[in-house]
């Protein structure tokens, strides 16, 4: 048993407590010393996840492999960015609570990084769990405002309705196999199929439960309905976790459950029971949704809250393909969009720790006090457009790509229309910037962390936006996993 495979994990939790107990055993003295150390223990954490990994635990219950490796990075860069952005609500809004802010984020994070290696349902939904949990908190940290306190009431009770949809679906599939190991659950479905000809209308109703389950966690469309008004009243920086990190923990565990355990019924020769075709309806509906009711916000969270919506139905084009290809785009499709979408969110944290504001017409003439708060902006906007040479084209072309391979034309096409309608809300954004009159005088100034997320984010879009080899490689190894 190589221990050291969780070196990661475990440093972070005990880092986690540390936060938690440093910040009580100072009196909260120093409003930036506990986001430093925290954004120490994820640098930490990754050199840790660098130098254990490959290997399983637990009778394969857990496996630090390729794919779970991949998706730990985009965890501890989300979580990283979230808490470079905190610094200004750090010494205003929650001076007397970081410890819990900053402690939470970590456990959330630890739980994605679990639920990354689960190859086993359980393990998986507990990981899950403890994922979700801190987020509860972390969304309603507002205590003394309203739509803050609405959000969590709002995440809470559709999040733990998710939860038990999920539950209940695996318990099915553990019904229908009488196992809980993925691979296990695989080869036991196969062999009642090729013994009998038929599994019956179990699995339809397990495999509907499980993308539901697990859509409520991505937002997906119909589930999306709690992201607007959670986006809109969580933490800005905890709104950005939520966009990057939690919906690529749910990219995991669907994958994990479906492109490993279900493939066999991802195409037409199984139907009925063709996954593929549910989520593809999934997928269109979010694509639609998503971009037409964004073209309609007023403020800038809930904008990047549909925006995420549709977001997501692009990614499932490649989720959709349930190949080498399609599994790799959206690897790289989730890592450039760790770092447009937390760049963009982190602009509308600094940007409403100076002004309070979050309405999108309190941009106007950004450009002109803060030129460079409003370039940063548009560079992610642009990225999250997929406009060229910037990671979000590349991205796109690349799901677009597998899905044409994949025979899902007619969805790219949709998808290709909905990208071009994208465009007007996020220009619209970059034209309040640059040429509407300015209305406010004041000069914002990031502090240094702050400043370090926008950089990132920044050198992220463009450098691997140009030069996407690297980390497509990296996503394509990540896709062997699945043996294809």
């Amino acid at each position: 048993m190589r221990w050291e495979l969780l070196a990661p994990e475990i440093f972070l939790f005990v880092w986690a407590l540390f936060v938690f107990t440093y910040d009580l055993g100072t009196k909260r003295r120093n409003p930036n010393e506990l986001g430093y150390l925290t954004m120490a223990g994820l640098a930490i954490t990754g050199l840790l996840l660098a130098i254990y990994n490959g290997g399983i635990l637990f009778n394969g219950m857990f496996q630090s492999d390729q794919l779970a490796i991949f998706f730990k990075v985009i965890f501890l860069g989300s979580a990283f960015m979230a808490v470079g952005s905190s610094f200004g609500i750090g010494s205003e809004k929650i001076h007397n609570h970081r410890g819990e802010y900053y402690g939470l984020i970590l456990l959330s994070t630890v739980g994605m990084m679990f639920l990354s290696s689960a190859s086993e349902l359980i393990t998986l939904y507990v990981g899950l769990e403890l994922t979700t949990i801190p987020l509860y908190v972390l969304v309603s940290f507002y205590k003394d405002d309203k739509l803050s306190v609405e959000a969590g009431f709002k995440y809470l009770i559709v999040g733990a309705f998710s939860s038990a949809i999920l539950l209940y679906g695996l318990s099915l599939l553990y019904g229908l196999t009488g196992a809980t190991d993925i691979v296990a659950m695989k080869i036991n479905l196969s062999l009642v199929f090729l013994s009998y000809g038929k599994i019956g209308p179990g699995l339809i109703l397990a495999m509907i439960l499980v993308i539901a389950g697990i859509g409520f966690k991505l937002a997906l469309a119909p589930f999306h309905m709690w992201a607007p008004d959670v986006y809109q009243g969580a933490p800005t920086p905890i709104t950005a976790f939520l966009s990057v990190g939690s919906k690529a923990a749910g990219i995991v565990a669907f994958a994990r459950i479906f492109v490993n355990g279900l493939i066999a019924f991802a195409t037409d020769v199984m139907r009925p029971l063709d996954w593929g075709i549910i989520l593809a309806a999934l997928a269109a509906a979010a694509m639609i949704i998503g971009n037409i009711t964004a073209l309609r916000q007023k403020n800038i969270k809930r904008m990047l809250a549909y925006s995420s919506i549709a977001q997501i139905g692009y990614v499932m084009i490649g989720m959709l393909a349930a190949s080498e290809m399609g599994i790799a785009s959206v690897g790289y499709y989730m890592f450039i969009y760790l770092f447009a979408n937390m760049g963009a969110f982190a602009v509308a944290t600094i940007f409403n720790d100076k002004t309070g504001s979050d309405s999108i017409i309190s941009y106007s003439g950004l450009s002109k006090s803060s030129p460079g708060l409003a370039a940063y902006m548009s560079i992610f906007l642009l990225s999250l457009a997929g406009i060229p040479p910037l990671g979000g084209f590349a991205a796109k072309y690349l799901v677009f790509a597998a899905g044409v391979q994949a025979g899902y034309t007619w969805l790219v096409i949709l998808a290709l229309l909905a990208a071009v309608v994208s465009l007007y809300y996020y220009t619209n954004v970059i034209k309040m910037m640059y040429f509407a009159p300015d209305n406010s005088e004041i000069k914002i100034k990031p502090p240094l962390p702050a400043q370090i997320v926008l950089l990132m984010g920044a050198i992220g879009v463009i450098i691997f936006g140009i030069f996407p080899g690297s980390i497509f490689n990296f996503a394509l190894e990540t896709a062997k996993v699945f043996a294809f």
